[in-house]
């Protein structure tokens, strides 16, 4: 493994350990030329998901994507980005599961929402604010008032 620092090529694992419920496995490096340490993950490769979005285009599936929309929605909240990931790889986990290759954007939406809503309710109105596309006050309201609802 190549040091992102100094570009070495001598790089040592000091830590390896199974993350994702021993789908990953997560190793801790260090550079011997210049000691930089550095995270990698192996996975195994599997068939490839495809998002189908809602003018009817085909994207390929991206958990680094998927992750970067919730940290945005997760922004200034007290949740680790280790949880975070396993939320992220639960969503991949139940998409394979259930055997398709393919997930339509809504579908994606949705799982993401009913997980931040038990996560963080902030994080949840947040991305609920971009995949609602709210166009006005009262449907913002109406979905906080939805939510106030359901959580009782």
């Amino acid at each position: 493994m190549i040091c992102p620092g100094c570009n070495a090529e001598e790089t040592g694992v000091i830590d390896s350990r199974t993350t994702e419920h021993g789908m990953v496995i997560r190793r801790r490096r260090e550079c011997e030329k210049c000691g930089r340490r550095f995270t990698t993950y192996e996975r195994m490769e599997q068939e490839p998901i495809y998002v189908v979005k809602k003018d009817g285009t085909r994207e390929l599936f991206s958990r680094e994507k998927l992750l970067k929309g919730i940290m945005t929605a997760c922004r200034k909240t007290s949740l680790p980005l280790e949880t975070l990931e396993e939320f992220v790889a639960s969503i991949e986990r139940t998409i394979r599961d259930e055997g398709g290759r393919e997930v339509d954007s809504v579908s994606l939406g949705k799982e993401v929402l009913s997980g931040l809503k038990l996560l963080d309710p902030v994080a949840y109105i947040r991305f609920a604010s971009v995949y609602k596309e709210f166009d006005s006050v009262e449907s913002f309201r109406q979905t906080l008032a939805d939510f106030e609802e359901k959580k009782s």
